[in-house]
This record gives C-alpha cells, structure tokens and sequence, in this order.
C-alpha cells in the first residue's frame, strides 16, 4: 500500500517535469493524477467483485503484476498518449491491490488484533503521503522515470512478500450488485458525497501545489520536497488525532471541524504563495485538519448500516479516487480563469460545499446509530470491523 500511496501521489510533485518531458501544458499533465484516480475509483469494486471468489493470494499476485507493469509502460512511454494508458492500467492494479489487501488483513488476524492489521495496511498510504511523496519528487526531480522504476521495484518487493508468506485464502465472494446496494440508501449516498467533496477541494490544490508555490519553492526541488513533507507529517498527525476525537464525540462534528478550518486554511493560501517559511507552516497545518475527516467519515458509514461494513468501507475508499479525481479535474479547469497560486480559492470553494453538505447530513441523520437498520442481514465475512 506505500508502494500505491506514492505511486498514485507523486505525479503532482512531478508535474513540471513531465509536462516539459512530454511536451504537454502542466494542466494536461495533472490530469495523470485525475485519470488514475478517476480509473481506481471506477475499477476497485467492479474487479474486486470479479474477483472476490478468488483465492486472495493469487489476486494479490495478479493485481501487483499489473500495477508493475502499468508502472514500467509509464516509465518507458515516449508521449503523452502512452503515459495516460499506462496510468489507467497502474489504477486497476492499484484498485484491486487495496480490495484484496484489506479483505486478507481482516480475514488472517484473529479478531483481537484485527484492528491493528487495518491499521497496518491502512498505514502505508499515510507514510507514503508522509514520505513518499517527497522522497519520490527528490529522486525525480531531474529525471521524473527513474521514479516510476523505483515504485515498480517496490511492487515487486511486496510481490515477493506475497507468494513467500501469504497463505492460501479464499473467502465468501460478494457480488457488485450487493456491493453497489448501499447507494440506493439517501443517507449513505449523501456521507459519500461529502467524502467526494472533502477529497476534491484538497486535490484542487495539491495536485497543482508545485505551480501554486512556485513563488515560494522558486523553482527547487528541495523546497518542495520540504513543502510536501510537511504537509505529509501533517497528515499523519490528523489520521492520529481523527481516530481519537472521532471516539470522544460524534464523528459528525470531527467532519464539521475539519472542513472548517481547512476552508479557512485554503482561503488564505494565497497570501503565503511567495513566503516559503510560511508556506511550509501552512501545509503542516493543513495536512492536519485536512485529513481530519477521513477516519469519521469511515466510522459514519460502519455506525450507519454495521451488517455492509466491509462493502460500505470499499465504497468510502472508491469516493475518496473519485474526489481526487475531481478534484484535478477542476483544479485544470481553474485555470482557465485562476493563475496557479489561487486555486486556493477554488479549493476553499470546494471545501465549504462539504462542510454545508455535512450540516445537512447531520440535520436529516435524526435516527440513532444502534437503531440504524442494515442492508442485509448476511454481514461482512469478517465479522464487524473496527474503528
């Protein structure tokens, strides 16, 4: 999962390299981003339903390989063309690793320790936002392949992991039609949108961040490698807190809190754009309130319907690509009217959507958590998942 953090992220660190390689604007460059995102969110539940009757060892193998692959065609692709059909090919092998990593997690631990294997595998992508994400614009920085060859490696490593101490593992398949049964439930569908909305006005932002700080960076690597560590430390400070007032207080107003001070924080990115002591700051402080939603939104969902957690987690993680992709989306669109440094703005617009979606979710959420009726009766194959 650090290896599909890093892989999935660092094109934004990378933008004004590839889109000088390619001979592409770095708008069309971003757009990497928004298509393997876009790509993830769409193929995770179709194959991990196609898939979930697999063993998960051998599904764990196969979707490596393919993300080993897409990697290695994106590193060799001599154009534009080729580079975004190897992205999209990265995505489905991306999508299908996290569906089977977390189902294998959950399903080989025993239950007193099941929260920690989730929060293991859960723990890659924080440290591959954490570090890998500089540390993979630091090695690109004046080659941007090499570091699209070190992630492929990576994969490659954890395939081995795979096939020497994974053991056999098959479990109850689930069908895409019970996995896609939840979006017919308002409530759900709306806690969805508000993931979606959290996740597209980050990426608004961070997915063109370089330009944005150019100012700032004034064009080094280094800079922005600080820049991005320090939003990533941040990150992983707000995982680490979210867990916790998510247990003190409803998970509603954790969301609430978080999307507030991250609008603020977005609004004003424009005034430190050209300062990078403040503007390293910044990121530090907006990578903790940004990822404060994320861990509530999740225990939203399992406290809404406890008997669909599994599927209702999948579905979480498929609207946090779909933000991302969005997000791109819209940050290229911008553009057109926003010079870089204030798509903070747009971000900031973004932002205050969710946080007014989240009121009006809080508002029409008037049925008790224990009293919430689940879609099925069946429950998840492991059993209830922990927060």
């Amino acid at each position: 999962m650090f290896a599909v953090g890093t892989d999935g992220f660092v094109i934004a660190g990378l933008l004004p390299q590839i889109a000088a390689d390619l001979d592409v604007g770095v708008t069309a460059a971003g757009q990497l981003v928004t298509v393997f995102a876009l790509a993830l969110a769409v193929s995770a539940p179709v194959l991990g339903a196609a898939t979930s009757g697999m063993d998960r060892r051998r599904v764990l193998v196969l979707a490596l390989a393919i993300f080993i692959l897409g990697n290695v065609l994106t590193a060799v692709g001599p154009d534009y063309t080729t580079v975004l059909s190897a992205r999209v090919l990265t995505a489905m092998g991306a999508g299908l690793i996290g569906a089977a990593a977390f189902s294998a997690a959950a399903a080989i631990a025993p239950e007193q320790r099941r929260g920690k294997a989730l929060a293991t595998v859960m723990g890659g992508l924080t440290l591959a936002i954490a570090f890998g994400l500089p540390a993979g614009t630091l090695i690109g920085a004046t080659e941007w392949r090499i570091t699209l060859w070190a992630v492929a490696g990576l994969g490659l490593i954890a395939g081995v992991g795979v096939i020497v101490a994974l053991p056999p593992l098959n479990l109850p398949s689930d069908p895409l039609r019970a996995r896609l049964a939840p979006l017919a439930k308002p409530r759900i569908l709306g806690t969805l949108a508000v993931t979606i909305l959290t996740l597209s006005g980050t990426h608004v932002l961070y997915t063109y961040i370089g330009p944005a700080m150019m100012a700032a960076t004034d064009g080094s690597a280094g800079a922005l490698t600080t820049l991005l560590l320090s939003w990533g430390v941040g990150n992983m400070v707000g995982n680490l807190l979210a867990g916790r007032l998510a247990d003190r207080y409803p998970p509603q107003q954790v969301v609430t809190a978080g999307l507030g001070a991250a609008a603020v924080l977005l609004g004003v990115s424009p005034l430190l754009t050209s300062n990078l002591p403040l503007a390293i700051g910044w990121a530090l402080v907006w990578g903790v309130f940004v990822s404060l939603p994320v861990v509530p939104q999740q225990s939203r969902l399992v406290a809404q319907a406890p008997s669909s957690s599994a599927i209702l987690l999948g579905l979480n993680n498929s609207a946090i690509y779909v933000g991302v992709a969005l997000g791109g989306a819209l940050g290229g669109l911008s553009q057109y009217q926003l010079t870089p440094d204030l798509l903070g703005l747009a971000a900031a617009a973004v932002t205050v959507l969710g946080f007014l979606l989240n009121l009006l979710t809080r508002r029409k959420a008037s049925t008790p958590h224990s009293a919430a009726q689940p879609y099925e009766d069946r429950g998840s194959p492991f059993g209830p998942l922990p927060r």
